[in-house]
C-alpha cells in the first residue's frame, strides 16, 4: 500500500475591495465581460478555504475495448521523488495476409524447404529527422523518458489470456482491463537471449543526442546451411526513402519455428478467430531497478510504424533431392493489433513532505482538492460555503493557482495538468466521477497549463472555473465534492458526456505545494472574482 501523508491548513477568508462599480444583469456569471461603472453593483474579490492532499491510484483502465490510446508505455522509470514505475504491454496478433510457404508451384520431383533466417519484434520509434544524410540520417525522439543510459530488462512471452470485448465471467458487459493486473504467461521467454538488456541505440553529439536505429542486415541461408545472400532491411514512409529508427528484440528462432512457422497452414491459422484462440497474445515485460521508459504508436497510418513481429525465411527449391532448382526470399510481418491493454507495476511510495502533492501519470498519484473548508455543523456543506450563498454574489471569475515545489524533480512536468470531480452517488454510494461544467465551456480556457516565472522556470498551473464555482454558490447543488488533480491525458479531452474516464499513460510527474502558510506566497490558492449589488 502506499503511504499518503495529509495535512491541511485553513486559508482565513478576506475581501480587497477595489475601485469599479459595474452594471450587470442579475445572472452574470460570465467570465472577461467588460465592467461598466455605475452606482448599482460592487466588485470585489474573495480567497477561500482550501484543502489539498495526497490521492492514492490504485488502480487505472489501459485497454483499447471503449477507447483507443494509441500509445502504449514500455520500459522502466525510477525517481527518488516519485514512484518507480515498470510499464509491461500485451497485444493481441494479426494473421500475417496472404500467409503460405510459397506462391509457386513446381513439378512432383521437386522439394521446397524453407529455411527460418532471422525473427525479431519490431519496435518503430516516434522520431523526428534531424539530419537528413542519405548514408548516415540521424532523429531525436521526444517518446523517451527516464535514464537512457541504463537498459532495463525486457522479455517476451506468450499469453494465456483471452482478450475479449465483452466479459468473459458476464457476456452481457464490456470488458475493461485494469492496470495492477498481472498478465498470464504460457511457457519459458520467446526473446533469443534471456533477460534481453533494452536500451536506444544513441550517439551523443556535443549537446545534442541522435538515434541511429535505422537498418540491420538479414543473412539469407539455403537448405545446407550456406549464405546465399545478405539483405539490408529499413522501414520507410510512403513519401521518402530516409530509413526510420526501430528497435529490434530477437526472437528464439526454434520457439517460434514450433508456434508459428510449422503451423503456416494449419487450422489454428485458418482465420483470425482460431489464431486468437491459439496464440492469445504477445506479452512485452519490462522490468528492473532502473532504465527508460518509451511512448509507442500502434495506430499509425503507415502500418511499417507499427509494432510488429517480422519473419524472414528462404525457400530452396530442391530437384532430384539435391540439386538447387531455384531460390525464393520471403517474409512476413505479423502486427501487434486487435486488444491491448497494459500492466503498471508501481511503486515504492516516495517520501512526501507535509507541504507537498505528488503527481505523477499513468497509475501513480494524484490530489484531492477540497474547497470552502470545513463543515462544522455536520450538515453536508461546508460552513463557509454556505456563509457565501446568503450573500447572493454574482461570479465574474474564479482562478485556481497551484505552484510547483522548484526543489523537486520537474523536468518531466507534464505540459498540462486536469481538473475532475468526485462525488458519492447517493443511492449506490458508489464513486463517480465527472467533468466541470467549466471545460464545456471552453477546453482551453480551463486552464491547467504549465506556466513558468520570469526566469524562465516551471511556476505553477492555474485553473479557470467561474462555471463551477457559480454552480455551488447559487445552490443548483447539494453538494461540494471533492476536486482531484491529475497529470492530463488526451483522452480527458474527449466530452461525449459528463463521465470521467480513468485513463491514463502520460508519464510525466511534477510536485506540487498545498495551502500551508509555510509555502509563503506560492501556497494554493482560489480566487474569486465577483460583484454584489449594493445595499
Amino acid at each position: 500500500m502506499k503511504k499518503i501523508i495529509k495535512k491541511s491548513v485553513s486559508i482565513s477568508v478576506f475581501l480587497v475591495v477595489f475601485s469599479g462599480i459595474i452594471s450587470c444583469e442579475k445572472d452574470f456569471t460570465d467570465i472577461g465581460t467588460t465592467i461598466i461603472s455605475n452606482n448599482v453593483f460592487s466588485t470585489d474579490e474573495i480567497l477561500v478555504d482550501i484543502e489539498l492532499e495526497n490521492k492514492e491510484v490504485d488502480r487505472i483502465r489501459t485497454d483499447n475495448v471503449t477507447l483507443e490510446p494509441g500509445q502504449y508505455l514500455l520500459g522502466v522509470s525510477n525517481s527518488a521523488d516519485y514512484e518507480k514505475l515498470e510499464a509491461s504491454i500485451l497485444s493481441q496478433v494479426q494473421l500475417a495476409t496472404n500467409l503460405q510457404y510459397t506462391d509457386k508451384s513446381y513439378g512432383a520431383d521437386t522439394t521446397i524447404v524453407s529455411t527460418l533466417d532471422t525473427v525479431f519484434l519490431k519496435l518503430p520509434y516516434q522520431a523526428t529527422l534531424t539530419e537528413n544524410d542519405a548514408s548516415n540520417p540521424t532523429y531525436s525522439i521526444d517518446s523517451i523518458f527516464g535514464n537512457q543510459a541504463v537498459p532495463f530488462t525486457l522479455n517476451l512471452y506468450q499469453s494465456d489470456e483471452y482478450l475479449s470485448t465483452l466479459d468473459l465471467e458476464d457476456p452481457t458487459q464490456i470488458s475493461n482491463y485494469l492496470s495492477d493486473d498481472p498478465f498470464q504467461k504460457i511457457g519459458s521467454e520467446l526473446n533469443s537471449e534471456f533477460n534481453y538488456q533494452f536500451k536506444p541505440q544513441r550517439e551523443e553529439v556535443g549537446d545534442l543526442t541522435y538515434y541511429t536505429d535505422t537498418m540491420f542486415v538479414v543473412s539469407r541461408r539455403l537448405n545446407n546451411g550456406n549464405l546465399y545472400d545478405k539483405d539490408t532491411i529499413k522501414i520507410t514512409t510512403t513519401s521518402s526513402d530516409v530509413p526510420l529508427p526501430f528497435a529490434r528484440i530477437p526472437m528464439d528462432e526454434a520457439k517460434f519455428k514450433t508456434l508459428f512457422f510449422d503451423k503456416y497452414e494449419s487450422a489454428e491459422f485458418s482465420s483470425q478467430d482460431a489464431f486468437n484462440n491459439y496464440f492469445r497474445g504477445l506479452i512485452l515485460e519490462a522490468s528492473g531497478n532502473d532504465g527508460s521508459l518509451i511512448s509507442y504508436a500502434f495506430n499509425n497510418t503507415n502500418p511499417a510504424l507499427n509494432p510488429s513481429i517480422e519473419v524472414y525465411y528462404t525457400n530452396t527449391v530442391v530437384v532430384g533431392g539435391t540439386q538447387v532448382f531455384d531460390t525464393i526470399k520471403k517474409s512476413n510481418s505479423f502486427p501487434l493489433s486487435g486488444l491491448r491493454r497494459s500492466y503498471y507495476n508501481m511503486g515504492p511510495p516516495p517520501s512526501i513532505s507535509d507541504e507537498q502533492i505528488k503527481i505523477q501519470g499513468t497509475a501513480g498519484s494524484e490530489g484531492s482538492i477540497t474547497l470552502f473548508g470545513a463543515d462544522n455543523d455536520n450538515n453536508g456543506l461546508s460552513d463557509q460555503l454556505e456563509e457565501l450563498r446568503l450573500k447572493n454574489i454574482l461570479v465574474n471569475d474564479a482562478l485556481l493557482t497551484i505552484y510547483i515545489d522548484q526543489s523537486a524533480a520537474s523536468d518531466l512536468a507534464p505540459e498540462r495538468l486536469y481538473l475532475y470531480k468526485d462525488f458519492v452517488n447517493p443511492n449506490s454510494q458508489a464513486i463517480v466521477q465527472s467533468h466541470l461544467k467549466d471545460v464545456f465551456t471552453g477546453a482551453s480556457t480551463f486552464g491547467g497549463y504549465l506556466e513558468r516565472d520570469s526566469e524562465g522556470e516551471k511556476e505553477k498551473y492555474t485553473f479557470r472555473i467561474p462555471e463551477y464555482i457559480s454552480e455551488l454558490l447559487n445552490s443548483e447543488t447539494d453538494y461540494n465534492p471533492k476536486l482531484s488533480i491529475k497529470a492530463l491525458n488526451t483522452t480527458d479531452l474527449i466530452l461525449n458526456d459528463t463521465i470521467f474516464r480513468p485513463y491514463n499513460w502520460n508519464p510525466k510527474k511534477v510536485t506540487l505545494l498545498n495551502e500551508s502558510s509555510n509555502n509563503g506566497l506560492k501556497k494554493a490558492e482560489l480566487k474569486i472574482s465577483y460583484s454584489k449589488k449594493e445595499d
